[in-house]
């Protein structure tokens, strides 16, 4: 997930998209990290350090494949077949079929490093059943297939010893649907009590009444997410917050993406995002120092200057 990546992926999706000899697309990975993001955060980092101009040519491509892919008219299929965090979520998400095996692990860990779960989680993540998205999204919690699957993260599950003559199966012509329901196994539920624990604990508008909620519950689970919230970026919460309650309101993709463009290009420029890169990337010693340090510091005013609305000129627009 580099931004050659992206520069690359772009031309060949459309001219596959009126290409009557290609069927289908098939996303894989290579090596053993699967769909794990991460590779340009140095460089958005070291761009937000400066006018951000960098960071927001990454976004503009970026984002431009996951609304191409969102909408495309040819069936794409993702094999999900280890770690799929941040970018990796963004160019599986969208893919019509994604297939989860026993070594998937998926999350969207950005409130940790100061940023927010872009790449189309104000759209997908309060889409999820009840208020999952929003847990997910806020605790950066790491799910294996049995709960992508039940949440609908994932459409099918598949051993990865069967990935191969899946992929075998797509590349002799055979259609997506048949091919993943050929392979296709049943697999356990992956969640218990904790579904209505999230429903009734993670559906305020405000960061603050959560943890409200979290703490007057006082179960074993509630206070642990309530730990885990106290150790993100108090901003990140709250714009993760008001970005899925925004994208839960959009009646399409592309808005969503627009509002997530001019969003990204203004948090990579704060102490955050640059503190939550140094401190779980660059110095890798998970001290970060949030500032504000506390909810009450987050400003409705501050949130509000970084949702505002970019100029006509300088507004994500999609591919023609």
């Amino acid at each position: 997930n580099t931004f050659e990546h992206y520069e690359e992926h772009l031309p060949a999706l459309l001219a596959w998209r009126g290409d009557a000899t290609v069927q289908s697309v098939l996303i894989d990975h290579a090596g053993e990290r699967g769909f794990c993001a991460g590779g340009d955060i140095r460089m958005i980092a070291e761009s937000g350090a400066g006018d951000a101009s960098e960071a927001k040519a990454f976004f503009m491509a970026e984002y431009r494949l996951n609304d191409l892919m969102f909408d495309y008219p040819k069936p794409i299929t993702a094999i999900v077949d280890g770690i799929v965090m941040g970018g990796g979520v963004g160019i599986s998400e969208p893919a019509a079929i994604r297939v989860a095996t026993e070594r998937t692990t998926y999350a969207m860990p950005e409130t940790g490093i100061g940023l927010f779960p872009d790449v189309g989680g104000g759209w997908f993540l309060p889409r999820l059943p009840g208020q999952t998205g929003v847990w997910l999204a806020l605790t950066g919690t790491r799910l294996k297939a049995q709960q992508t699957i039940e949440l609908g993260i994932h459409t099918h599950y598949v051993p990865s010893e069967n990935i191969g003559a899946l992929k075998a199966d797509l590349l002799t012509g055979a259609s997506p649907i048949e091919a993943v329901g050929k392979h296709d196994m049943p697999i356990s539920p992956g969640f218990t009590f904790e579904r209505a624990a999230i429903d009734r604990l993670f559906a305020f508008d405000t960061v603050e009444e959560i943890f409200e909620a979290l703490h007057a519950d006082g179960s074993e689970w509630a206070l642990a997410q309530l730990a885990i919230l106290k150790t993100k970026s108090p901003q990140s919460l709250k714009v993760t917050l008001r970005q899925l309650r925004t994208g839960a309101m959009m009646n399409s993709f592309a808005d969503n993406m627009a509002m997530e463009y001019a969003l990204g290009g203004r948090v990579v420029r704060t102490h955050d995002f640059q503190e939550g890169v140094r401190a779980v990337i660059v110095d890798k010693d998970n001290a970060p120092k949030w500032s504000p340090a506390d909810l009450s510091g987050v400003t409705d005013e501050t949130l509000d200057a970084l949702f505002a609305p970019l100029p006509e000129n300088e507004k994500w627009t999609p591919l023609a």
